[in-house]
């Protein structure tokens, strides 16, 4: 017996007359015997895990909601970060939504997880119904939402992250917790367990999790940003024409899609768009192709602007041989694309509108002043995995447009490539991204982790063996993790002078706050840990 907890705030309506059989004991702090052991007897206990020192139990008894929320909260900030909730509440029409709601907003606010437990079928029903009702929610996460009118006796178990929860704590800003005058109860340790293994999933997807029906959501909700941010910048400064490169992969049609979604409701001309297709050394059929099919399939002309002679001459001039695929043969395509944009932009009085995504920043897959440089980046705060759902949804939006919806869907499924290098023998794209750097799905994962959750490297690597492991072998997983931390570090260089661009998800690697870092950082002490 670790102690006692009294009941606060009792309640005398809707059916609740808490006071004929209770004593409100907010005022209760004192050692009392009871089932034949001394304890403390308060509402201000906090019992600390035996064996995770960082998970502090906090206990309510009745409902949290109105009047008790202010207790609830307080516990919060004296260092519980697991709330425990017994109640006897009565059932009524429509309380389980309800309950679950007010759950999900009280845990997300406190950034705590709670445990809550309501009386259920052993209860009298002479005038109300028990339900019995089981949740364990996170951070407003839904871990067990279960209804107890089934009658099921079965228990209910999942994980609690209490260190993605005070880490959430630290970024909010909340300070230190000095447990106050809450009494902090540590029960000895018991032996550990073998079994570690986790008893909740792991999204693969974290910027994009859920189901179907709410990554389409949240896929509407992130265009919609990005077409408010464009049309905002275009208001601000009074242009009324973008220039854009499309290379016919897939950040440049999210960026393409973007840009018409703003023109359309803002009944601009589109004429106001300058599409250029500038071909280059690796530079494909299939990717030029649905270049020109994406902008007819939105009304749109397409320029074409070759880079092979003059990226020749300037190789010649530089002493360069001209075939050697080097870094310098390789950026020299990249930057001259990005020359031929912003000369056009000046001509026509217009805005260049970047195409490069939040995962090619993380790991600084760019060139520096080339495609590293625009004018306003729409797709700076989108990561790759989330660009392709994005591209996805609104195909499958226009499906009543079968050119457009049949160009998206071929450029979902075309390689991600920089096409810089010659293409392959047989003709196919030579230069894989994901072959060079590392699938996208992880790396987004991996970036989702550490600068969202501030986890630890070993920790990543460990959640990533949860969610992938039977999709990659582990010695990969560590293999493109360690690549993703030497890039993260070695690249900030480039983040150092990025262009305008919205934060899309509650991340930013933008210099001017989103993320400041010195660019010679160092990632040893990363490394160290995988």
């Amino acid at each position: 017996l670790l102690g006692l907890v009294s009941k606060t705030n009792l309640r005398n309506s809707c059916g609740h007359c808490e006071s004929r059989w209770f004593t409100d004991g907010e005022n209760l702090d004192e050692e009392v015997h009871f089932a034949g052991q001394n304890c403390r007897l308060s509402p201000r206990l906090l019992v600390q895990a035996p064996n995770l020192e960082q998970a502090i139990l906090g206990v309510k008894v009745g409902e949290i909601d109105g009047t008790g929320d202010s207790g609830c909260r307080q516990t919060c900030l004296a260092g519980a970060n697991v709330l425990l909730n017994c109640t006897a509440s009565s059932e009524y029409l429509g309380r389980f939504q309800e309950l679950r709601g007010n759950l999900l907003a009280r845990s997300c606010s406190w950034r705590c997880a709670i445990a809550y437990c309501s009386a259920g079928s052993g209860e009298s029903s002479t005038d109300s119904v028990y339900a019995g009702h089981r949740f364990l929610v996170e951070n407003g996460t839904p871990l067990v939402c279960s209804n107890g009118l089934a009658h099921s006796q079965t228990f209910q178990i999942s994980d609690v992250d209490v260190d993605c929860l005070d880490q959430q704590r630290l970024r909010d800003g909340w300070r230190s917790a000095t447990h106050g005058d809450f009494h902090l109860v540590c029960p000895p340790r018991v032996p550990a367990t073998e079994d570690t293994r986790l008893l909740r999933r792991v999204e693969q997807s974290p910027f994009l999790p859920g189901t179907l029906a709410e990554r389409r959501k949240r896929c509407a909700e992130a265009l919609s940003l990005q077409v408010a941010s464009l049309t905002t910048r275009l208001r601000h400064t009074g242009l009324r024409q973008v220039v854009i490169g499309l290379s016919g992969g897939l950040d440049s049609a999210l960026a393409l899609i973007v840009c018409h979604e703003a023109f359309s409701q803002n009944k601009w001309p589109l004429t106001g768009i300058h599409v250029l297709t500038m071909p280059g050394f690796g530079t494909g059929g299939r990717t030029s192709g649905n270049a020109a099919l994406l902008c007819q399939s939105l009304g749109l002309s397409l320029e074409t602007v070759s880079i092979v002679d003059s990226c020749r001459l300037h190789l010649q001039e530089i002493g360069h041989d001209g075939k050697t695929g080097d870094a310098a043969y390789e950026n020299s395509q990249a930057r001259e694309r990005t020359q031929i944009l912003m000369d056009k932009a000046n001509l026509c009085g217009g805005l260049v509108v970047g195409t490069g995504d939040l995962s090619e920043l993380a790991l600084g897959w760019c060139t520096y002043g080339g495609d590293h440089l625009s004018m306003y980046a729409v797709n700076g705060g989108v990561p790759k995995t989330a660009v392709r759902e994005i591209v996805r949804w609104y195909a499958d939006q226009h499906q009543d447009n079968k050119q457009l919806h049949d160009s998206l869907t071929d450029i979902l499924d075309t390689p991600v490539s920089p096409e810089l290098l010659p293409a392959d023998a047989n003709g196919d794209i030579a230069q894989k991204t994901e072959e060079l750097v590392g699938p996208y799905e992880l790396h987004d994962f991996f970036l989702y982790h550490f600068l969202v959750n501030h986890f630890t490297v070993s920790k990543i690597l460990y959640q990533a063996i949860e969610a992938f492991g039977k999709q990659y072998r582990i010695a990969d997983i560590k293999a493109w993790l360690k690549r993703f931390c030497s890039r993260f570090f070695s690249q900030q260089f480039k983040r150092s002078c990025l262009p305008d661009g919205p934060a899309v998800w509650p991340i930013s690697l933008s210099p001017r706050g989103g993320w400041q870092m010195p660019s010679d950082a160092s990632a040893d002490e990363w490394l160290k840990e995988n």
